[in-house]
C-alpha cells in the first residue's frame, strides 16, 4: 500500500505515528468492499456480484460499507507502517476513541499510538569480565560425572542408629489421606525428603519424627484466587541410609564395561572434553549477555513489552514440548509442578530475558550496528526457505520484516561481547565441592 507516515517518540516506549493513505487508495478500498459484498451476498433482481451500489447501500448500508473498508485499510496500512518506522509493536496499536471513517475521493488519515520496546541505556558499554570452565575436563568435573554414574547403582538398607528425622533424610512412611493429597498415600511408601517436588510442608512435618511415631500434618496452598486444604496422617516406619557401591576395577568393568577405573575415567574425560566443544560456546553466549543485562539502567520493564516475551518463552516451550510428544498438563504432571509455581518461574525467566534484550538494543545502538539487506537475506537463508525473495517480500508486507532486523542486530551485540568480553577460566566444580565440604 502506498501511505506516507511521520513519527514522534512521546516515550521511550511509544510511537505516535500518523499515517495518511492517499484517496486514490481509499478509493480503491472502498470499491473493493462494495466488491466482495455483492459477491458475498444474493440480492433479489442482480446475479451474483452484479448488485450497484445504491442497492448494496440500501440493504447493508452506506455506513457498515464504508466501516469495513476502513477496518481493511487499517489492516493493510498497519504492516506498511512499520515496515518504515522499522518498528516492532508489542501489542496492536491504539486508533483512539474516536474512530476515523474513510471517506471516499479523501485521504484517511490515521493517528496510532504504538507500543514498542524502550529505548533504553546502559551504566557501562564495556565488554564484561566473566568467569568459565576450562575447555579440558577436570579432576573435580570428572570425580562428579563417576559420582552421578554411581548413584545410578545405589541401595538402601536400613538405618540402624535411634534417631529424630532430619532433612534429606530417606524415610519409611505410613501415609493416610485425610483431605487433597492422594497421591502421597500409601504403606511403607519411601520419601526422600531432599525430593524438591515434596511439599514443603509435608517435609517439615516429618522432620523431628521418631520412628513408630504418628502426626497429623496440614497445610493450605493458594491456587489462584482459591485456598486449598491438605492433610494426612503419616507413621515413620524407619529410616533408610544410601549405600554407595565402592569403585575399584571389578567393578568398572562389571557394571561400565571397562577394564580398570583408570579406562572408566578416560572414557569420562573424553565424554566431558566432546560436550564442552558445543556446551562452553552457547554458556559463554549466555553469561555475556547475562552480564550487560546487569548494566541496563531501567528500573521497570514496561508492563506492555514483558508480556509480549512472556508469550515468546510459553510459546517456544510448548512448541519444543509438542516437539516431544507432551502438553502441558503431562509435563507439570510428570515433573510435580504445580501450575502457579511453573508460571510463576516463566514470568520471572520474562523479565530477565526482557531485560537482556534492551540492553543488547542499546549495546547495538551505541556501537551502530544495523542489518544490511545482505544480513536479512542471509538470515532468511540459514533458515532453509525454500523461496528466500518470496519469503522476504511476505515478511515485508505483513510487517514482520522490522523483527528480523531487531534479532539480526541483537545478534550483532552477542557477537561482539563474545569476542571482546575478558575471561578467566575457573573450575568451578571444584570450588563449589570445596565450599559444600567446607559447610
Amino acid at each position: 500500500m502506498n501511505i506516507t507516515v511521520t513519527a514522534e517518540r512521546p516515550e521511550s516506549d511509544k510511537v505516535v505515528a500518523t499515517i495518511t493513505v492517499p484517496a486514490a487508495e481509499v478509493d480503491k478500498a472502498i470499491a473493493n468492499t462494495y466488491k466482495e459484498v455483492a459477491a458475498k451476498y444474493n440480492f433479489q433482481g442482480f446475479r451474483k456480484g452484479h448488485a450497484p451500489r445504491p442497492v448494496i447501500d440500501g440493504i447493508v448500508g452506506r455506513d457498515a460499507i464504508l466501516a469495513q473498508a476502513t477496518e481493511d485499510i487499517v489492516n493493510d496500512a498497519q504492516p506498511a507502517a512499520f515496515e518504515q518506522l522499522d518498528i516492532v509493536p508489542v501489542d496492536r496499536p491504539s486508533y483512539g476513541e474516536d474512530a476515523v471513517v474513510a471517506v471516499e475521493h479523501e485521504d484517511l488519515v490515521l493517528v496510532a499510538t504504538i507500543n514498542v520496546p524502550p529505548t533504553c541505556e546502559l551504566d557501562s558499554y564495556d565488554a564484561p569480565a566473566i568467569n568459565m570452565p576450562p575447555q579440558n575436563a577436570t579432576e573435580a568435573e570428572i570425580d562428579q560425572q563417576i559420582e552421578q554414574l554411581l548413584s545410578y547403582h545405589v541401595s538402601f538398607e536400613d538405618e540402624t542408629e535411634e534417631r529424630a528425622v532430619v532433612e534429606g533424610d530417606v524415610v519409611v512412611l505410613d501415609v493416610e489421606n485425610k483431605e487433597g493429597a492422594p497421591e502421597l498415600a500409601g504403606t511403607d511408601r519411601q520419601f526422600g525428603l531432599g525430593n524438591a517436588y515434596l511439599p514443603s510442608e509435608f517435609v517439615a512435618g516429618v522432620v523431628g519424627m521418631n520412628k513408630g511415631e504418628q502426626k497429623d500434618i496440614s497445610w493450605t496452598q493458594t491456587h489462584g484466587d482459591h485456598e486449598h486444604s491438605f492433610a494426612v496422617s503419616v507413621t515413620l516406619k524407619g529410616l533408610k541410609k544410601t549405600v554407595t557401591p565402592e569403585l575399584d576395577d571389578e567393578f568398572a568393568k562389571k557394571s561400565f564395561g571397562f577394564d580398570t577405573v583408570a579406562e572408566l575415567r578416560d572414557a569420562v574425560k573424553e565424554e566431558i572434553e566432546n560436550d564442552k566443544k558445543t556446551s562452553l560456546p552457547a554458556l559463554k553466549e549466555d553469561r555475556v549477555v547475562e552480564e550487560i543485562g546487569k548494566h541496563l539502567t531501567l528500573d521497570e520493564v514496561p508492563e506492555a513489552y514483558q508480556n509480549q516475551v512472556f508469550s515468546e518463552l510459553a510459546n517456544e516451550f510448548l512448541g519444543s514440548l509438542g516437539r516431544q510428544g507432551m502438553n502441558l498438563d503431562m509435563y507439570l504432571a510428570a515433573r510435580q509442578i504445580k501450575s502457579e509455581d511453573f508460571l510463576n518461574d516463566l514470568h520471572e525467566q520474562a523479565a530477565e530475558r526482557a531485560r537482556q534484550s534492551l540492553a543488547l538494543d542499546a549495546l547495538a545502538a551505541k556501537l551502530g550496528f544495523e542489518a544490511t539487506e545482505d544480513d536479512v537475506k542471509a538470515e532468511f537463508e540459514r533458515a532453509n526457505v525454500e523461496d528466500v525473495e518470496k519469503s522476504m517480500k511476505e515478511f515485508t508486507e505483513s510487517g514482520q520484516m522490522p523483527a528480523i532486523r531487531e534479532s539480526i542486530r541483537r545478534t550483532k551485540a552477542v557477537n561482539w561481547l563474545v569476542e571482546n568480553a575478558s575471561v578467566t577460566e575457573v573450575d568451578e566444580i571444584a570450588e563449589a565441592r570445596a565450599k559444600k565440604d567446607s559447610e
